[in-house]
């Protein structure tokens, strides 16, 4: 993972203008929200909102198709595009309509997964920063939602997105992940979340000593196949006496832990992390069964360092906002791009193109090409990105194809 950009945040509003005009995939994101066009009022009903340079910010923007959407996009220049609720009525017209009559009624079923929320169990970076130490984070997070996402509940259409800086959403968007209502999306996310209390709760995961779930066995399999290379190699995350004490606080049997302890009193010499957690493993293996909550104590170590981290709050609401594909983000000038969960351990996001690199590219194309009918993001970096968005959006209209629901749209493919 390398550090290969020269975006200069203060070229942003030269770039945006160019880069919404001729790169954006205006035909593709279309096809996405529209759905078929069944019902017609599906994209007209659509909220997006924009944050617009110095921070200014405009909600409730709906178009009535396709060019208006471009035509809008192209004057603003947003610096970030949220798409959020299907509404009963346009919301541009909200404030003709009385608020009770105002209802979001549909959205994709969405997940936020923050590096930020991590800070307490990495130990190379925090806040906003990221690296390659850290950054296996996201992809055990991608890897277990993904998975229960698809077995445990059945949804096939899912978009996963990297965020442009420090994270990675995911858009579920089969028809029964739109129509779920508030309660329905709060049972999904608390089904997959383990991670439990705030920054004063030291320990986050607690398991059901009798027997575990499918879904959490299932989980534990996908970090422990990470775990060593990730919390020893990595973040050596019993590197030090510190480190240490931080990770035996996490047992709450005093006895267990004293042992434990004591045990760490030896002088750990070359590879600190890892001669301790041999004799952790060891030792907790050989005394599962001699405390109460010792049973599991290993797993919930495990999963308190590596589990997924949800932001709930944005899974739960029907009108809750997130942040679009293909969007630029302003401080490092990469462009958010769809992400195939089946190759997470390939992706890397330092290497995803930032808005001055494609333009770049683009324009040297540009000098030597002029085939016309390729369209324009395929011939820069992000065509591969895009690829991934088309192969999407193409899953989702077979769906609406077999149900009748596919409206002809030869205008808007695709040519590679």
């Amino acid at each position: 993972m390398t550090e290969k950009s020269t975006y200069d945040a203060a070229s942003l509003p030269d770039l945006l203008p160019i880069y919404y005009k001729k790169l954006f995939p205006y035909g593709l994101y279309y096809r996405w929200l529209n759905y078929g066009g069944v019902p017609k009022s599906y994209f007209t009903n659509r909220e997006f909102s924009f944050t617009l340079k110095d921070d200014v910010y405009i909600r409730y923007q709906s178009f009535s198709d396709q060019q208006e959407m471009e035509k809008e996009i192209q004057k603003r220049c947003p610096y970030k595009i949220d798409i959020g609720a299907v509404f009963s009525h346009k919301p541009k017209d909200h404030k003709t309509v009385k608020a009770a009559a105002f209802q979001a009624q549909e959205k994709e079923l969405v997940f936020d997964i923050d590096m930020t929320d991590y800070d307490d169990v990495r130990t190379c970076c925090s806040g906003a920063d990221i690296c390659e130490k850290c950054w296996p984070l996201m992809q055990i997070a991608v890897k277990i939602l993904d998975r229960a996402l698809e077995e445990d509940f059945g949804f096939e259409h899912r978009l996963w997105v990297y965020s442009g800086r420090r994270g990675v959403h995911c858009w579920v968007c089969d028809e029964t992940a739109r129509k779920l209502s508030q309660n329905g999306r709060t049972a999904v996310a608390e089904y997959l979340s383990l991670v439990k209390g705030g920054e004063n709760q030291n320990k986050k995961i607690s398991l059901d000593t009798s027997t575990l779930h499918p879904f959490i066995s299932h989980s534990l399999e996908i970090v422990k196949a990470r775990f060593d290379e990730y919390a020893v190699k990595k973040q050596d995350f019993l590197g030090d006496e510190e480190k240490q004490k931080k990770v035996l606080s996490l047992i709450t049997d005093e006895k267990l832990r004293s042992l434990l302890e004591a045990n760490f009193q030896k002088e750990f010499h070359a590879d600190v992390s890892k001669t301790a957690w041999d004799v952790m493993k060891q030792f907790l293996e050989d005394n599962k069964n001699k405390s109460k909550g010792g049973k599991y104590v290993l797993e919930e170590i495990m999963l308190q360092y590596c589990y997924p981290r949800l932001d709930v709050n944005v899974s739960k609401g029907v009108n809750h906002l997130l942040k679009s594909p293909f969007c630029v983000h302003p401080k490092t000038g990469r462009v958010c791009v769809p992400i195939d969960p089946k190759k997470i351990d390939e992706f890397d996001p330092m290497a995803v193109p930032t808005i001055s690199e494609i333009l770049e590219e683009l324009n040297s194309v540009e000098k030597e090409d002029s085939n016309k009918k390729t369209k324009e993001f395929n011939k820069t970096s992000l065509k591969e990105c895009t690829q991934v968005f088309e192969r999407f959006v193409k899953k989702l209209e077979e769906t609406w194809k077999g149900k009748g629901k596919m409206i002809e749209q030869s205008d808007m493919t695709m040519e590679f």
